[in-house]
């Protein structure tokens, strides 16, 4: 079983978690394999279950496309499924063509397992006074207890603007889930064209609304306030992970919270290839400030620990009780560690002179130092970054993350295959692909300045 799902048969797209009675079951629109120009089209929802978000079982496919002049003919995408008196309610977008406006449709179930579409589909269509009618998609319903009756966010267009700034989020009322009323906007920030896939919580007595944009760049944003009024503010950091991280959607059981998306996989499955629609699914695990680390029960299945013998490779290091330390203020330090897994999870603790360019943990890297991917902390920046060498001229490939000011930058990589998520200080996540290096060790390096490396540990899956 894979750390990071992705059907044999096809891939990841949005997931729609909804956790219930000790059980998370993660909805997604499953998408056929490469090549996949058409994105989610003709998608269904598939459906997986776990109690502990690391072992998955496959339940029955839970809804796909309708039939002919259906308005889910083509698809049906993105939405969210909520309970009432027994009944499981799944909102969900009705999608019949590019010319055609979208709609909000509905599935009904007493098992979460079948699936019975609405004979009065679709059930939601855009109000004309408001709003444009060809985006109006990924329905999130939610129980507003101040006001006593159902809201339901949408993301949805403004009719005027500038063309690139009318996204904003609709509001449906409804006092039992059938019958809904549109409102003027909840939130229409002109900000961005739209905004996908919303989603809200409370936490720590504030309300927290999560949506993704394209924008400026495939991200998943989020916003806090006190009041469903608002306003709406972006905190520091105001993200879950980075570019490759995307329509992040939450579940919680009342204790804690996890954040589900998809990493993107690159066209050809190489490095240099362009960012396509759907991957591998990636949990994380929210924490008390908003930030995001490893779901407990996947690091358990990294049962089988390597050993960690370090081989320089250029520059100065001193071992002392079991750390390792180099210092080279105007140059370069690296050291191979021993070879890396296939499915690995990495950690380490670095410690380093403010003033230090940059230093971190190099990934499948060669014997010559000539080829390799590094998890790379710039102090002074104020980020951590995945990078590849060599990276020829101008290439995209870069992905990074801001960080807070810290003493001691503490990492763990989760690694299989082409996919790698890093989380530092249990407060950023940044989930990478790597293609074309596909053999190698993992290493260390320091980059003009001091570093102290110690808790490094190697575990295969």
């Amino acid at each position: 079983m894979s750390i990071f799902h992705r059907p044999a048969d096809g891939i990841v797209g949005d997931v729609i978690p909804f956790y219930w009675q000790g059980q998370y079951h993660a909805f997604y629109l499953k998408a056929p394999l490469p090549p996949r120009r058409e994105g989610a089209f003709h998608s269904p929802w598939a459906h997986l279950v776990s109690s502990d978000l690391a072992h998955w079982e496959e339940w029955p496919e839970a809804i796909g496309p309708g039939g002919p002049g259906d308005p889910d003919e083509i698809s049906c995408f993105t939405g969210s499924v909520i309970e009432k008196d027994g009944l499981f309610y799944m909102f969900y977008t009705g999608f019949a063509g590019r010319d055609k406006p979208q709609t909000v449709c509905l599935a009904t179930s007493e098992d979460l397992r079948s699936w019975h579409k609405d004979p009065r589909n679709p059930l939601i269509v855009a109000d004309p006074r408001w709003y444009e009618a060809i985006d109006w998609r990924d329905p999130f319903p939610f129980w507003n207890e101040e006001a006593g009756e159902y809201w339901m966010l949408l993301a949805a267009r403004e009719l005027e603007g500038p063309d690139n700034r009318r996204g904003c989020l609709a509001l449906m009322t409804s006092p039992d889930l059938l019958e809904w009323t549109v409102q003027p906007p909840f939130w229409a920030p002109r900000l961005y064209y739209t905004h996908e896939c919303p989603d809200l919580f409370r936490h720590n007595g504030q309300w927290v609304l999560v949506y993704s944009t394209f924008s400026e760049r495939n991200i998943t944003h989020f916003r806090v306030s006190d009041s469903l009024a608002g306003p709406w503010l972006a905190p520091h950091n105001d993200g879950f992970d980075g570019r490759a991280y995307y329509a992040a959607k939450t579940a919680g059981d009342g204790r804690r919270r996890f954040v589900f998306a998809w990493d993107p996989t690159r066209e050809g499955d190489q490095d240099s290839g362009g960012w396509e629609w759907g991957g591998d699914m990636v949990v994380h695990e929210v924490t008390d400030d908003l930030g995001v680390k490893p779901v407990p029960a996947l690091l358990e299945r990294f049962n089988e620990p390597r050993a960690t013998g370090l081989e320089p490779l250029c520059g100065t290091w001193d071992t002392v009780n079991g750390a390792h330390r180099s210092a080279f203020d105007d140059g370069y330090s690296a050291a191979r560690l021993g070879e890396l897994p296939h499915t690995a999870s990495l950690g380490a603790s670095i410690r380093c002179d403010p003033q230090t360019r940059s230093c971190g943990l190099l990934l499948r890297v060669d014997e010559a130092l000539e080829k390799y991917y590094q998890v790379r902390w710039e102090p002074q920046a104020g980020r951590i970054v995945f990078d590849r060498w060599p990276r020829p001229g101008d290439e995209p490939f870069m992905l990074e993350r801001p960080l807070n000011d810290c003493e001691q930058l503490d990492l763990r990589v989760l690694v299989e295959g082409s996919v790698v998520v890093v989380y530092a200080n249990d407060e950023v996540a940044l989930t990478c692909r790597m293609y074309d290096h596909v053999t190698g060790a993992w290493g260390l390096f320091v980059n003009e300045g001091q570093a102290t490396f110690s808790n490094l540990s190697c575990a295969a899956g």
